[in-house]
Formats: C-alpha cells, structure tokens, sequence
C-alpha cells in the first residue's frame, strides 16, 4: 500500500513560528510581553520564532491562552497576515503493515 502524502519532519514547528510571530505582532505585543504573558523567557519566544528549538504540548497551550486562540490556530497553515485561520484537517491515519519492507541497500 502506498502513502500518498509524505510526513515532512518539522513542518509543524515552521507552523507555529510562523504563527506565534504574526499572532503576536498583530496583538501588538513585543517577544518580551509575549513572553511574559506565557510565563517564558524573551528568548524562549524569539528561539520558537526561529524554529530553534521545539515546544511542549503544555508550552503551546501557553502561548496560544496568551494570544486568546486555541492550540489548533497555533498549527494552523497558509494564513497571510489578514486571512482567517486555517487548520488542518487530520488525514485517515496510515496503514500498518504487518512486516516491514526488505531493506533496500
């Protein structure tokens, strides 16, 4: 069976960086009051911003109980800076084998 879409690792974190810096510049708030509003460190925010370093579930939550949006607008994709959220519908989940495939060398 194949799998038509392919996972791309870290694609969530560019999500949220992405989101977290334009949800906070349009509430007007600086990575400092950002950060002070999630309880976290000025740095903690700019290194998510980045796409530094990775964040919690409970972090997540955090921040997005800061912005006054749920955690799925936090993972939210294809939003231009005006247009109203879009989150992702979850895909069927992916078959499970019973015995992986020969390793191809």
């Amino acid at each position: 069976m194949e799998v038509s879409k392919k996972i791309v690792v870290g694609d969530a974190r560019k999500r949220i960086a992405a989101n977290l810096k334009r949800l906070r510049t349009q509430r007007g708030l600086s990575q400092e009051a950002m950060a002070e509003q999630a309880d976290f460190h000025r740095t903690y925010v700019s290194q998510l911003e980045r796409c530094v370093t990775n964040i919690s579930i409970d972090g997540l939550e955090r921040l997005a109980v800061a912005l006054g949006v749920d955690v799925l607008d936090m993972l939210a994709t294809g939003t231009p800076d005006d247009a109203p959220l879009k989150r992702i519908v979850a895909s069927p989940p992916l078959a499970i084998q019973e015995k992986p495939p020969p390793y191809k060398k």
